[in-house]
């Protein structure tokens, strides 16, 4: 009974290192490519598939665009 309580502890803590470890790249750089994030107007949520260069509402979700302070024009 002291192994079977050992290897579900080894289990469990495993288990929730790679949940940890999974969530920490989601505030990466690597994510934020698409227009969701570089067009000069951005829907809050960021939905795959919204973004644009005029104000407007996220086809997506139905949002209102909001102006993207990090936008840097065309000359990107």
């Amino acid at each position: 009974m002291k192994n079977f309580k050992m290897i579900l502890f080894s289990v469990a803590f495993l288990a929730a290192g790679l949940t940890v470890s999974s969530c920490g790249n989601s505030g990466s750089n690597a994510d934020k490519q698409g227009k969701e994030y570089t067009s000069e107007y951005v829907c809050p949520m960021h939905c795959e598939g919204s973004g644009s260069d005029k104000p407007g509402k996220c086809p997506v979700c139905g949002m209102d665009y909001k102006k993207n302070k990090d936008h840097k024009g065309h000359d990107h």
